[in-house]
């Protein structure tokens, strides 16, 4: 693969990894903090730092070293990304963006090292599993206090 091709290949998966791990965090964050959801925010965890092991053992800091911010055509902001009415929609929009990001990343995973896009895969499948148990649980409400 030539060289410039590759370092292109890097800024996808740096921007992919980026995207998946604040997305991870913000569903962590809505489990932890507004559903009071130990489990969810176990698992959200578990698959950030599984995330993080995955792409970092295949592409470490390359992906850092060809960041390119200031000419990235995509950089600006649609207007649907300000549309959040509540808290499911934060939650939602967030586990899509995780999704999506993890399959980019298994594509690319597989011009490198096919058991680590077959990890990434399998994380998907983690996602979207964890994605569903999050709108059960938001569609039922914040867990009651013990008192009441």
């Amino acid at each position: 693969m030539p060289l410039k091709i590759r370092n292109k290949i890097y800024r996808v998966i740096d921007a992919n990894f980026n995207r998946a791990k604040e997305g991870l965090r913000v569903c962590e964050d809505v489990c932890r903090f507004v559903l009071d959801d130990r489990f969810l925010t176990k698992k959200f965890k578990e698959a950030r730092h599984i995330l993080s092991s995955v792409v970092g053992a295949v592409w470490g800091q390359e992906g850092l070293k060809h960041r390119n911010i200031s000419e990235d055509v995509g950089r600006p902001s649609i207007d649907k990304e300000f549309d959040r009415k509540n808290v499911q929609d934060i939650f939602y929009a967030n586990s899509q963006r995780v999704k999506e990001s993890v399959r980019v990343l298994e594509e690319f995973a597989k011009l490198f090292d096919h058991k680590q896009a077959e990890a990434l895969k399998t994380l998907r499948y983690d996602i979207y599993f964890l994605e569903q148990k999050g709108m059960l649980r938001m569609k039922a409400g914040p867990k009651k206090d013990e008192d009441g």
